[in-house]
């Protein structure tokens, strides 16, 4: 198995020195997040950790269908992946934080379907009708993989028939990552390719400290974020428990996008234990606890079949996770 960072990019400063030191660790990706209106722009960070490294492979996880227009997003990860020297690859989902503090709604399938068809087309230098008018970005020849986030049964099962890589956000526990893997292959099945064809990254919330209490309270908001994130729409095919799914259901209405992912006593810290969603979600969507904790936790998640496991680093010191997680987890495996 694989292993990536996500770097939230508060300080492009910190950003360069958070990915030396991620890729000094022996981690083979770096991912940073698109959201416009939180944090700094996602391809002069991406420009950012490119130059900083030199070996780990680089790109958006994830942006969206909806806020850059497909050509926008062809040219601007084409260049990435030229002045990285190949390292590139194009993380999509459907939208959080991007789009909800825009006041959109994510894109639908059939939208990201088109979306990414017409990203493969013009990233190989053809042109695509893409809503009804032909599109193209002349001086790009070379397609860089293509990684599709997914959490319901539908979306994993799409993203297998298309995708060269599927980021799964639908939890982390063996019975959901045998589920969603299976749900993959579906996909893989469906659209005539071979097993296998989509790799799986599992992306999981993470912190580790001596005691596992002060490693889950420090990213309780990342914790509810991922749940608002996963169990969006519908709870049909997301294994929740049924003593659980009224406290899910009201997350969804109570999340702040405007403090999406944000440190300190926040609306959104204070919802997993209102909710008694806490250990729940830690469970679910997380690495986090004592070392010998989060390394049992990466075992059975490689052991699940994972390809790659993403972690996202956010706490006051996101640097240590990344040092830690290297130094006690990814050497011990």
């Amino acid at each position: 198995m694989k292993f990536g960072v996500a770097i939230v990019p508060h300080d492009l400063k910190e950003t360069a020195v958070s990915a030396r030191l991620t890729e000094d660790l022996g981690f083979d990706y770096i991912g940073i997040p698109d959201s416009q209106s939180l944090w700094r722009e996602l391809y002069l960070s991406l420009s950012v950790v490119a130059n900083a490294t030199s070996k780990v492979r680089i790109g958006p996880t994830v942006t969206n269908a909806l806020t850059r227009h497909p050509a926008v997003a062809a040219s601007a990860i084409a260049t990435l992946n030229e002045i990285s020297g190949g390292r590139a690859f194009l993380g999509i989902g459907s939208g959080d934080s991007a789009i909800l503090n825009l006041g959109l709604r994510p894109a639908r399938l059939a939208e990201m379907k088109e979306y990414i068809e017409a990203l493969r087309a013009i990233l190989s230098g053809q042109s695509y009708d893409y809503k009804g008018r032909s599109i193209h970005v002349q001086w790009s020849e070379n397609p860089v993989p293509i990684v599709m986030a997914a959490e319901g049964p539908k979306t994993l099962a799409m993203a297998g028939g298309i995708a060269d890589a599927v980021i799964i956000h639908s939890g982390l526990t063996t019975d959901v990552l045998a589920d969603t893997i299976a749900r993959i292959r579906e996909g893989e099945r469906a659209a005539g390719r071979p097993e296998g064809s989509a790799e799986v990254w599992a992306f999981a919330k993470c912190n580790i400290a001596d005691r596992r209490e002060d490693a889950i309270d420090e990213i309780k908001m990342a914790l509810v974020a991922s749940g608002h994130h996963a169990f969006r729409f519908t709870l049909e095919g997301k294994n929740v428990p049924e003593e659980l799914r009224e406290s899910v259901m009201a997350l969804q209405g109570e999340y702040v996008a405007s403090e999406h992912e944000q440190l300190g006593e926040t609306r959104n810290a204070a919802l997993s234990d209102e909710l008694g969603l806490t250990d729940f979600l830690a469970d679910r969507f997380a690495v986090v606890g004592t070392p010998e904790e989060c390394l049992e936790k990466t075992r059975t998640i490689r052991d699940a079949g994972v390809d790659n496991l993403l972690i996202l680093a956010t706490s006051s010191d996101s640097d240590n996770i990344i040092r830690r997680f290297g130094e006690e987890v990814i050497a011990r495996l």
